[in-house]
């Protein structure tokens, strides 16, 4: 399977994001100097990045729908998290995402002061996602849901780059084995090949993160290998932009992500979401 083909508004894929909102998302992580909620340091670098797919996606005319995006979370229970305009809506269009937030914060951002130094300027920051934790853990739900969502698109776009499901969580399941049912998901396929499915593991125990690992051996126990398991291969576009980031990566490398922090959350989404060319 090639992964190479061309995106389009013609020929668009998807992203399908699946954010564990269980109780323990509320447990603090460091990040640096500051201590946040697992929730809020997800939430933030999810609504950073779809912010910024829509800004990569925007040409002359405005944002062009390249992509249609869901974004499930699962906890208290299992659905799309946008609100607002895009209220109970799954896939998305890019174009109505990028047009309609939930809210926009306007935050402080550190810019050039021309000087050699930094000043703090203010900055509007709009929110898709906003960080919950309550419950327990149905990703084999989620998964289900996530299976649905690809396979509808798939009905009418066959030809397309296919669709990307970024499963965010820091727990186990809590309804059962998700490995059959990531499985289902993963033989879903267009013509250019199978849907991705790829994992990332958050923690608030700190250590190194292992980073698209090749082999299971190199984790240290069973949840991190059923996570492993439940990983696609990552295509060679995507590993290319890895070792460019300098990323040890190899032909043997699934997207899984364990133990990670707030700068490996950002690299795993910015990789996971690295597309082709976009026309």
């Amino acid at each position: 399977m090639a992964y190479t083909a061309e995106i389009s508004r013609s020929n668009p894929s998807c992203f399908i994001f699946l954010l564990d909102q269980s109780a323990s998302m509320l447990d603090e992580v460091a990040e640096g100097e500051l201590v946040r909620r697992k929730a809020d340091v997800v939430a933030d670098a999810l609504n950073r990045l779809l912010r910024e797919l829509a800004i990569k996606c925007a040409k002359e005319g405005g944002v062009r729908d390249y992509f249609h995006v869901a974004v499930i979370g699962y906890g208290v229970r299992v659905g799309s998290l946008f609100e607002g305009e895009l209220s109970g809506r799954d896939l998305v269009p890019l174009s109505q995402v990028a047009k309609y937030p939930a809210r926009v914060e306007e935050r402080m951002k550190k810019i050039p002061d021309g000087a050699g130094g930094l000043v703090e300027q203010p900055t509007k920051f709009p929110v898709w996602v906003e960080p919950l934790g309550n419950h327990g853990t149905p990703m084999v739900e989620a998964l289900r849901q996530a299976t649905v969502l690809a396979n509808t698109f798939l009905a009418t776009n066959e030809n397309c780059f296919p669709p990307v499901v970024l499963n965010l969580t820091d727990g186990q399941s809590t309804d059962g084995d998700p490995r059959p049912t990531a499985e289902a998901l993963r033989e879903l396929a267009s013509t250019d090949g199978n849907v991705l499915l790829f994992n990332l593991h958050v923690s608030s125990e700190g250590g190194t993160p292992t980073i698209f690992p090749g082999a299971s051996a190199e984790l240290n126990d069973e949840y991190a290998r059923t996570l492993f398991s439940m990983s696609s291969p990552l295509p060679p576009h995507m590993r290319a932009y890895a070792a460019q980031q300098g990323i040890a990566v190899d032909d043997t490398s699934r997207g899984f992500v364990y133990n990670a922090d707030m700068i490996t959350i950002v690299q795993f989404l910015d990789i996971g979401t690295r597309a082709t060319d976009l026309r």
